[in-house]
């Protein structure tokens, strides 16, 4: 199939800003918190991740949206699964399976949703060297008409409802903003898109660590917080330390091994089977929790952090039984089918 380029495209990325670019020639979009995907029609069609990898097998019940397509177009988006007007990502993961039977049953339980929101190929015509102004006109060309399970992603160049977007549609599952230049072309596997990016804090007590694959060193620290039932609940991990921190740091840890740390009734602990490989995840070491450090987060999925946090101090003055889950902010408002229309 003639796409005008040659597969696999690698989808051009964003580095993350502390604040947003503003002022003429910049054009801004939520950021969605799904798989990046590369779509393509054509006989076969085809569904890549950002990596390359083929996803199609796992989104059977999205063939027929990506043969709606005119042949040898190449759509950049988002796959995303929506439930109660909400993105999850931890049932998109679920998506991910070995198994044809459950892939089957998963598909019509958990249905997914293409959200596009860059056009690189249109009929056989390559659009990387197109501005972003005109390759969004033609997206929309494309993609509004052929409706669910096709969404497109809204857009605006006004600074101050960008700013309003950042805060409102949180709550559907949009974990921030991505700017681009308006003049700017698609420039595969390049950094040049702007992620701004929700950033808040919490003091998390530490309740186990995971080795540094060098196995001298701290390689991450797991963090918990107590649920109202008074247990220790794994709502994610942070790396941010130096390498003599990591050191410095194993020591102390072994200090404080013990039997169990997280756990209890309808408690989340460490060592859930990756999506992607059907393995377990690294090995993990429980202490006693009695150590609090303050984290930045970016995104809440559910009950845990979305992302790795970012370590911003060491709390000793901090008791670790105040380290409870009501801490978090957990925002409320519009839901997906409200921003896309």
């Amino acid at each position: 199939m003639a796409y005008g380029i040659s597969p696999p495209i690698k989808p051009m990325m964003a580095r993350v800003r502390e604040a947003p670019p503003e002022g003429e020639g910049w054009v801004y979009e939520p950021k969605w918190d799904g798989f990046r995907m590369i779509a393509y029609s054509g006989d076969p069609p085809r569904l890549d991740s950002r990596n390359g990898k083929a996803l199609l097998r796992y989104f059977p019940e999205l063939r027929p949206a990506l043969e709606r397509l005119a042949p040898g177009t190449v759509v950049d988006g988002e796959i995303l699964v929506v439930v109660e007007d909400v993105t999850e990502f931890d049932r998109l993961q679920m998506r991910i399976h070995p198994a044809e039977s459950r892939i089957t049953r998963l598909a019509e339980e958990l249905p997914a949703r293409l959200v596009a929101f860059d056009l690189l190929a249109d009929a056989g015509q390559s659009l990387l060297d197109a501005p972003y102004g005109a390759r969004r006109e033609r997206l929309e060309q494309v993609v509004a008409p052929l409706g669910a399970p096709w969404y497109l992603t809204p857009a605006t160049a006004d600074f101050e409802e960008a700013g309003r977007w950042f805060h409102e549609f949180e709550p559907a599952g949009c974990d921030g903003i991505i700017a681009k230049r308006a003049g700017g072309t698609y420039r595969p596997g390049k950094r040049e898109w702007i992620k701004w990016k929700h950033r808040r804090d919490a003091d998390c007590v530490i309740g186990g660590y995971r080795l540094h694959k060098e196995g001298d060193r701290v390689g991450s620290l797991l963090l918990g917080l107590y649920n109202p039932e008074g247990n220790l609940h794994f709502i994610g991990h942070t790396s941010g330390l130096s390498d003599q921190e990591r050191i410095d740091l194993l020591p102390l840890l072994e200090q404080m091994r013990t039997g169990e740390s997280f756990g209890g009734e309808d408690t989340r602990a460490p060592g859930s089977v990756n999506r992607w490989t059907g393995q377990r995840s690294m090995e993990w070491i429980p202490i006693q929790p009695t150590l609090v450090v303050q984290i930045s987060y970016d995104h809440l999925q559910g009950e845990r952090f979305r992302h790795a946090t970012r370590l911003e101090r060491w709390r000793p003055d901090k008791d670790p039984g105040d380290c409870t889950m009501d801490q978090l902010v957990r925002p409320r408002g519009i839901g997906f089918s409200e921003i896309v229309g």
